[in-house]
């Protein structure tokens, strides 16, 4: 098995096996963990627009359907590997089970860089991907949804080629689709919002509330943009907040509408004009701040710059911006890091509630939806905080997490006898 070499794939592995080692697994069921039930690597042809054919390769990881159907997102990467796909989908296993919805974990991925490709021979290799794997998904089999460099209209081409396969229109195949053929509004907003609702529920237990709380935003894209619009709402003073290009701090808060607005309109935080200070990704992380959101890029909190991190509440919006190490610093000092397994779930969880909306005839509306992520949101983190409080106490939220997350698989593994 070629993947079993991949780093990203090794990681994956480690932190599996770190669960284990607390909840006393046995081997032979760490065995069984290790692997995805099916891994399918198709070949897909291209006819490009100066008449040559090129050959793509994509994969398809359904790594545990203990829980529910598999669930995970397909990314379009020039760097994607079978192993990082293969982890990926290990990971979406444990951020599903966490997240208390009924999927397994699922993770697609094309070797190509998009960017290469006209919109028709990106249409095409959509198609040719998803007719490629159509066998192996389905509303009730493997969900896909929107990853690196995918986005609602590659949804939609996967939905329309599987439905013309299937000879049905298959709203539910995917989530994450336009809102006119099945999506929903909220799937936009739901990460950012999932974040902003861990941060405040959190702020709740060791800050007594949001309200006149002081928030640092890294990285103003979708999820940290929503992430400081809603605290912005709820009471929260948001005071710094960059992007790749730079950020703006003012100590007596910005203006999140106007931030949104000028991001939108210029591409860059930096072009904000009511700021005290200018301020780059390295120095935000150090602001004397109560709530801290990382919504950029991963590991940018490490055992170097840890012992300088003020703020009493990480809620992490990326995928993995905070180290082992520096967790473990974090913890020490009092602080309170929801990692990203649970913070940034918004996502799958307003994905759980389209796809549910798509199976019972597209019934709810847009507030319905986001007061079900709210809900489903609020009961996550109180479950995940207290069994850390009760459980797993000496370890970092995030290693409670992952215990949490693997025991719950287990434990559906033995009920239906598959252990």
């Amino acid at each position: 098995m070629t993947y079993e070499n991949d780093p990203v794939y090794q990681m994956a592995v480690k932190q599996l096996t770190e669960s284990a080692k607390i909840l006393n697994l046995p081997e032979d069921v760490v065995e069984v963990l290790k692997h995805p039930e099916r891994l399918l690597h198709v070949k897909i042809p291209v006819k490009l627009d100066n008449g040559r054919i090129a050959v793509f390769h994509g994969w398809r990881s359904q790594h545990n359907s203990a829980l529910g159907p598999y669930k995970g997102g397909i990314r379009y990467h020039p760097n994607v590997t079978e192993g990082e796909v293969v982890a990926l989908s290990m990971w979406m296993t444990w951020k599903n089970a966490l997240a208390g919805i009924p999927y397994g974990g699922g993770k697609g991925g094309v070797k190509v860089n998009p960017k290469e490709l006209s919109p028709r021979e990106l249409e095409e290799l959509s198609r040719k991907y998803f007719a490629a794997i159509s066998r192996i998904v389905g509303e009730d089999i493997d969900i896909p949804a929107p990853d690196v460099y995918t986005n609602p209209q590659t949804m939609a081409w996967y939905m329309d080629e599987y439905s013309k396969i299937v000879g049905y229109n298959a709203w539910g195949v995917v989530t994450a689709k336009p809102k006119e053929i099945g999506g929903l509004y909220a799937r936009i907003v739901s990460t950012g919002l999932g974040t902003a609702i861990a941060a405040r529920e959190a702020a709740k237990r060791v800050l007594d509330g949001v309200e006149n709380k002081t928030v640092a935003v890294q990285g103003f894209g979708n999820v940290g943009m929503y992430a400081a619009k809603y605290l912005s709402e709820w009471g929260a003073k948001v005071v710094a907040v960059t992007d790749s290009k730079g950020g703006v701090y003012n100590p007596a808060g910005l203006n999140v509408e106007e931030l949104i607005k000028v991001k939108e309109e210029t591409g860059a935080v930096a072009n904000y004009k009511d700021y005290k200070k200018t301020i780059t990704n390295e120095e935000i992380l150090e602001l004397d701040v109560d709530i801290l959101i990382p919504a950029a890029v991963e590991n940018v909190i490490t055992k170097d710059n840890a012992p300088r991190v003020k703020a009493k509440i990480i809620s992490e919006g990326a995928n993995g911006p905070t180290t082992p190490e520096a967790d473990e610093i974090l913890r020490k000092k009092g602080a309170v890091v929801v990692p990203d397994i649970l913070a940034n779930a918004g996502g799958v969880v307003m994905s759980w509630i389209e796809w549910a909306n798509n199976r019972m005839g597209n019934w709810l509306t847009e507030e319905e939806a986001l007061a079900r992520l709210e809900k489903k949101m609020v009961e996550n983190f109180n479950t995940v905080y207290n069994e850390w409080q009760k459980r797993f106490h000496e370890y970092p939220m995030r290693v409670a997490a992952y215990a949490i997350a693997v025991e719950r698989v287990v434990t559906a593994m033995k009920l239906r006898g598959w252990i």
